[in-house]
This record gives C-alpha cells, structure tokens and sequence, in this order.
C-alpha cells in the first residue's frame, strides 16, 4: 500500500522510505503536502546541527560559556553526546517495515535503544551502591531506599473490624494503581501480539512468574482473589478484549489514504493529519506453534522474552531503588513499548521465513540484547537482597513442568520422524 495513496504525474525522482531507495516518485506516492518530509535532506540537517553544536558549546567564544562546575559541564557533555548520536539515527539507522508516521521515527526508537543499552552495560560494571547514586543524576529522587509492599498481608474479603469500611481490602486493591496499568498494558500487548491464546498464555505466565517469586518481592505476594479474579479474570482479560477488539477493528479494512492537500475542508485535513498516526495497514500476526517442536519453541522464546522483561521491571527498581510512580520508570516502559512493535514483526517475519540461512532483524536482536543485559544487573546487585531461599514444592513443580516439556518435545520430534520415514518409503 502506498503511504497515503494519492497518486499524480509521472516524475521519477527517487525518494527514501525505510532506509532504502525506491524508484516510486513523489508525486506518485505523496501528497504534496507532506512530500517534502520524504526528500533526504541529510546534508542540510548536517550543517544546522553543527551550528547547534556551535552555539551550544561555546566553541567560538569559551570564555562565555565556561563553567566551575565540573558537574554541570560533565552533565552537559553527556545531553549532548545523546543529542548527536539520535540525530545520526534520526537521518541514518535502520528502518523497519513500519513508515507511519513516518520511517524517521522508527530510526529515532532505534537510537534510543542503543543509548539505553549502552547506558545498562555501563551500569553493569558499576558496584550497587554506586550504581544506586549514580541514577541521582538521572533524577534527585532516586537513591533513597524504597519501602517494602506486601499485597497479601490481609487476604479477608470482609473486615468486620473495620467499621469504615469492611471491604477495605478489597476497596484499597481496586484503586491500586497497578490495575490501570494491567488493563493498559494487556491493551498494547494485545496491539502487539495479536493472538488471543498466546496472549492468555502469557497471562497466566505472569500470575505463576509472580508466585515463584514472590519469595523475593514483597510486591508478588498477592492474595488469591487479587491474583486469579482481579488480574487474569477482570483486568488481563479487559484488557486483552479491548486489544482484540482495536486489531479486528482495523483488520481487513482498506484504506483510502488521500493526502491532507486533497482534503476539501479544515476538519478533513485535521483528521488526515490525525490519520498519519495509524496504521497504512494492518497485517496479521500468525505464530502457528503447533507446526512442530522447533516453532513450538520460537514461540516459547518470544513468551519467556516478555516475561524476563516484566520480571525485570520489578526486579531493577528494588536494585536501583526506583519508586514505582517515577518517571523513569514510565520512560522505559513507553520506550519497550516502542522497541516491542517493530521486533515483534521482524521476529514473525523471521518464523515465517523459509530461507535456509536467515537472520534476526536490527530490533529484533537489539531488544533480546537489552533484555539480557538488565537480566545480569538483577543477578549481579540482587546478590545478597534474596537471602529466603525458594520453596521446596515450587523447586518440584518447575522441574517436574521442565522434564514434562523436554519428555513432550522428544515425543513429538519423534513423532514426525517416524510420520516423514514412512511418507518416503
């Protein structure tokens, strides 16, 4: 599909989308309200951010914008070390399959990752401590231990000795501000995976990852009914549905994107606008883990990826002590958030590849990377936090699900051998 299916003329000049010339002109493939932003112009964009630097740095007049303070220089430095490094990746990092609202913002989340991953192997080979002060500079509420929070300390659904309010247990777990954040972040799971059994499993995969550790974060321990009822039953699965139901509303819909140019008044071009933030199209996502024991797998993979990644955000506030409400927090969701729809298709697109010798796109790799590298800085300044040992019969129950699972994936592999041998005789 075009980017917004206007078509005119028959210029051939060429123009850049995702990262790739292509012989489609502009006046054939864009309106010519929005051409320019299409044009390469990395040249021009060159020469004014080094007049940025210019005058940012005081490299024509030191004395100006010379500082005392170390600090504040070093600090400086660092913003505009980040600075220059996103705008190379706004102009020249890889693109994904993704050019709305437009291919320069897809590079941009590419070189925000980077940034981030770089910033956790430098935190990697920092001492807790120092690790923890550290994260002052990225905001002055940081550093201060965070106090500890049990959710199923009273699992009563009835308080008869709380005369305000008898509930109060249940009232106080309704207007917790994780069951927004459940129904929100079951909804873009939903947007991202678009498959209603996968994203159960996961569901259910969250609630038992919680119960194996909630040995280890107060923040796990959570009564039965807050677990089964109001997590899976209510907020997964609103969440979920409403997620569905965003997917099936765009699914299938061909879309005439006529250009903001064309539109005949002032409400249809704010709503053509509007529209350069959805879709061009919507495909499908189709795992199909039941086509043997190596896709099984994969798909296994992608679940164990986005429950590690959950795991960690809990596990890297109690290390680095971030409260749950600070915006760094929000910072890295949304930036995951961001990272996960380009890598989820590219890994998609990897499973339903047929090449004999393929390979796992830039986003792909580079979110398992991240992925691992906050997984060692939980191991690594988590040491010595958990002295509780895990329960016995949690230890038996995930090694008796393991040896089921290996046992069930030789039966099938043997399965398909012997069904391929006789296919051949």
């Amino acid at each position: 599909m075009e980017p917004n299916g206007y078509r005119k003329g028959n210029k051939k000049n060429l123009v850049t989308l995702n990262g790739n010339h292509s012989p489609l002109s502009i006046d054939e493939e864009l309106d010519p309200w929005t051409a320019w932003a299409y044009k390469p112009r990395t040249i021009t964009l060159l020469l004014i951010g080094a007049c940025l630097l210019i005058w940012a740095s005081g490299a024509l007049d030191p004395q100006s914008t010379s500082s005392s303070d170390v600090s504040t220089s070093v600090k400086r430095g660092i913003w505009a070390m980040v600075a220059v490094y996103l705008a190379y990746s706004l102009l020249q990092a890889p693109s994904t399959v993704l050019i709305r609202p437009h291919p320069a913002i897809w590079r941009l989340v590419h070189g925000m990752a980077v940034i981030y991953l770089v910033a956790l192997t430098f935190l990697l080979f920092q001492r807790r401590d120092d690790a923890r002060q550290f994260m002052r500079y990225l905001h002055p509420d940081l550093g201060i231990e965070l106090p500890e929070r049990s959710y199923g300390g009273d699992c009563r659904l009835y308080v008869p000795e709380n005369p305000m309010n008898r509930f109060k247990n249940v009232y106080d777990t309704l207007f917790d501000e994780f069951v927004l954040a459940h129904i929100l972040g079951w909804w873009g799971k939903a947007i991202m995976i678009r498959n209603q059994p996968l994203l159960w499993v996961l569901s259910i995969g969250f609630e038992l990852m919680e119960l194996t550790f909630r040995h280890m974060l107060p923040n796990f321990n959570e009564c039965w009914w807050d677990s089964i009822i109001l997590d899976i039953l209510i907020c997964n699965w609103f969440g979920i549905w409403a997620g569905m139901r965003t997917v099936r509303y765009f699914d299938g819909r061909t879309y005439e994107w006529v250009g903001i140019s064309r539109q005949p008044n002032i409400m249809g071009k704010v709503k053509r606008t509007l529209g350069q933030f959805t879709p061009a199209h919507w495909d499908k996502d189709e795992w199909h883990p039941l086509l043997g024991p190596w896709r099984f797998l994969q798909v296994l993979s992608l679940c164990v990826v986005f429950l590690t990644v959950e795991l960690n955000t809990f596990f890297l506030k109690f290390c680095l002590w971030v409260p749950p409400r600070n915006p760094l927090i929000v910072y890295r969701l949304v930036l995951w958030w961001l990272l996960a729809i380009p890598t989820i298709r590219e890994y998609n697109t990897y499973l339903q590849d047929r090449k004999p010798v393929k390979k796992v796109g830039a986003f792909c790799w580079l979110a398992l990377a991240i992925c691992i590298v906050e997984l060692l800085i939980c191991v690594k300044f988590g040491h010595g936090l958990f002295p509780d040992p895990m329960p016995n019969w949690l230890v038996v129950f995930w090694t008796c699900t393991s040896i089921g699972l290996v046992i069930f994936l030789a039966a099938w592999s043997c399965q398909l051998h012997r069904t391929m041998r006789k296919k051949q005789q």
